[in-house]
Parts: C-alpha cells; structure tokens; sequence
C-alpha cells in the first residue's frame, strides 16, 4: 500500500506524541533504569520501553516500511541498502537529561526516503510541544492547540549582528568556543538536548548550534529536514551536507546548526580549531 508523505507525517506525529507520554510518566514517577552502553554512553529502560512502542506502532501502520532506531538492532549496510526508504527513530534524545531531570529531552522520528529525511517530527514531551517539517512543505510548531508556520532567524545585519550560540550544558564550553573564528559578539544559550537546539533554531530562538564528538544518524535527521524546511541548514564540520545511511557505520561527523543563510558561516566557525585536551 502506498501512503502520501502527509500521512506518513500525521502518524509520525500520533506516534512521538504516544510515545512522549509513555516517556513523561516514566520521567516523573522515576520508574526507570539507568545503564552505561559500550561506548559509555547511558540508556535508560525509558528509553528502550519507547522505542520498543514506536518501533511496534510503526511496523503495525507501515508493515511494508523498514524501522531503524537507535536502541534496537542495527542491520548491516548490505541488508540497509537495499530500503528505498526507511523509518529512522531516536526514542529519548536527551537521555543525560532526562537522567539529570532538566526537561531538556525529546523524542525524535524522521522518515527517509531516498537516503535523505523527507519528514521529521520531534517531540518535547514536557512542554507538549511537536515540531515537524515534510520536505518542500515548510516547518511548523505545534503548542496549546495551535500550529505555526516557523523561520530561522534573519538578522538586520548578518554581516556585524551578535549571534546566539545555542550550546551544550554537557559539553565543555571552551571546546565549542575554539571554533569561534569571529569578532563579532556571541551569545551563549546552554539547552539540552541535540534536537532541541535544532528547533530554536528553526523557529528563530537562536542562530547556530556545533555539535563536537559522537552522535548518530538518528540524533539529526528528523532535525535536518526541520531546519532545512524553516530556512536553514545542518551541515558537517567541512559544511557540507550530512548524508544518511551509507556506510556500515551510523555515526554522524561532528556538524553545525546554521539559521540565517545571510550570515558567512565559514567566516564564523574555524573548521580545524587548535586542539584541546
């Protein structure tokens, strides 16, 4: 059966919404456990009740449409690209956060077609906010009730204007601000997690975003086309687009969060910073 990326993306939302409350009540009756994967990263069991629910949920509506997530197994590049497309999911992106109770994590599902995302909705689930984009169809907001079409931010002067950093609260600062190549002022915006920087962005609440150090395929596609769709980009450290599911590997290169196209982002950002320890 062949479905319209607008229905795909009505049940993308259904579900991130589903799954969010199945997270929120995890969260707040502090009924979850908390492990260290191989690479030292944690996970929690929040994080895997929600990925087993979207991972189910998904098969049940798209049998036919492969589902990829980050806390279920990982087929082989062999078998993968043979999927002319392919439902990406990162059940709790933010899992630090969610750990550390700051509020700061989503839930994110991006649907690929073609080896690049053509929807992706992120959930917040504490402000019961959803953001979505379909490819060629704009960016949107969704929050008490309502749905808002969303833009980076333009500056008045992309050229001298201050920038809004938005940055890690888990990641040293000073690395991050190695990269600043610019004189012009830098506001720092510390959030939390991946893909909620990506969305201030997208709606305007802040102007770049760099992410250093590992992520996966799944912690920027449903933010890629997001970003792209209110007027923006996310490109890796050479500023160059991110590209999906082409190698054995699933991890992402270190890559930037850029609103206003106006603004000389390689002007802005050293691409081989000094190195720190």
């Amino acid at each position: 059966m062949q479905f319209s990326l607008n229905e795909i993306a009505d049940k993308l939302a259904e579900v991130a919404r589903d799954a969010g409350q199945l997270v929120m009540e995890l969260y707040d009756s502090g009924a979850f456990a908390t492990a260290e994967k191989p690479d030292e990263s944690p996970v929690t069991t929040a994080d895997i009740k929600a990925s087993e629910y979207i991972v189910a949920a998904l098969k049940h509506a798209f049998p036919d449409i492969p589902v990829l997530s980050e806390e279920s197994r990982h087929e082989a590049l062999s078998t993968r690209a043979k999927w002319s497309s392919y439902f990406l999911i990162d059940p709790i992106d933010g899992t630090q956060e969610f750990i550390a109770r700051s509020g700061d994590f989503a839930v994110n599902i991006a649907y690929i077609e073609a080896r690049q995302p053509a929807i992706g909705v992120i959930y917040w689930p504490p402000g019961e906010t959803l953001y979505s984009a379909i490819r060629d169809q704009g960016a949107y907001k969704h929050a008490l009730g309502e749905k808002q079409a969303i833009s980076v931010r333009r500056l008045d002067d992309p050229h001298h204007d201050p920038l809004i950093l938005a940055i890690s609260r888990r990641q040293p600062r000073h690395k991050v601000m190695a990269r600043v190549q610019t004189e012009r002022d830098i506001q720092p915006l510390p959030t939390g997690s991946c893909s909620l920087k990506a969305c201030f962005i997208a709606e305007g609440k802040a102007d770049c975003f760099l992410r250093l150090g590992p992520t996966g395929e799944w912690d920027t596609a449903a933010s890629q086309v997001i970003v792209t769709e209110a007027g923006g980009s996310l490109l890796n450290e050479n500023f160059e687009p991110i590209t999906y599911n082409e190698t054995e590997s699933l991890l992402n290169p270190n890559f930037y969060v850029l609103g206003d196209p106006a603004v000389d982002w390689q002007a802005v950002f050293i691409a081989h910073p000094p190195n720190f320890r």
